[in-house]
């Protein structure tokens, strides 16, 4: 008995480091992400000519995308979001590695607040790819890594049933969860995407 505890104990701590290190790894993406936007901002509103580092072709053009009204939503370029968000999602992430009992309820209200930030992400991208037909490189990667923050944060809380689900439910989304089908789930989106991409874009990404 004593050694099945001790085992569950061990993989439940595996798997709480695993979910906040990556959760803390994305964050930091996603802030040096952020970061970099805003200095390739301050460089655009100096000289709308300079070419930025992040724009590569007429496709990938973050300065395409930049003077854009998707750009500045909130009458704000969005990546100063990014630099408050990212830091939250850091800081929250050392919080779960230094094993900090969180309340139930702060738990839920990060994870709506994560996933507010990826369907805001989801539809900056799409913006991208079908309103404005550029992309910007660097929000491709804050896309992608929102998308592993919020994964991260609903894999904790399904696995913690901090939902509070019945215990019949409960009991199929601990076996979802054990047989990694959420991770197959989250990569199989991010190949979707990626195909979609390419189906717009084709070879022009690369010209």
């Amino acid at each position: 008995m004593h050694n099945i505890f001790k085992k569950n104990h061990d993989a439940r701590t595996r798997s709480r480091r695993w979910v906040f290190g990556t959760m803390l790894l994305f964050g930091t993406i996603g802030l040096i992400a952020a970061f970099t936007l805003t200095v390739e901002k301050f460089h655009l509103l100096e000289n709308p000519d300079t070419v930025l580092s992040c724009s590569f072709n007429v496709v990938l053009n973050c300065s395409t995308v930049m003077q854009t009204w998707q750009s500045s939503v909130f009458g704000f370029p969005n990546m100063i979001l990014g630099l408050m968000a990212y830091s939250i999602v850091m800081t929250i992430a050392l919080l779960g590695l230094l094993n900090v009992t969180l309340p139930r309820k702060f738990l839920i209200v990060v994870n709506i607040g994560y996933l507010l930030g990826a369907l805001f992400a989801y539809w900056l991208f799409f913006q991208s790819v079908f309103a404005i037909q550029v992309l910007c490189p660097w929000c491709l990667i804050v896309t992608f890594a929102t998308t592993l923050i919020l994964a991260t944060m609903t894999h904790y809380n399904l696995q913690q049933n901090t939902f509070n689900l019945s215990k019949k439910t409960n009991s199929a989304v601990q076996k979802f969860l054990a047989k990694d089908f959420d991770k197959l789930l989250i990569a199989s989106w991010v190949v979707i995407l990626i195909i979609v991409v390419f189906l717009k874009f084709g070879s022009s990404l690369f010209v």
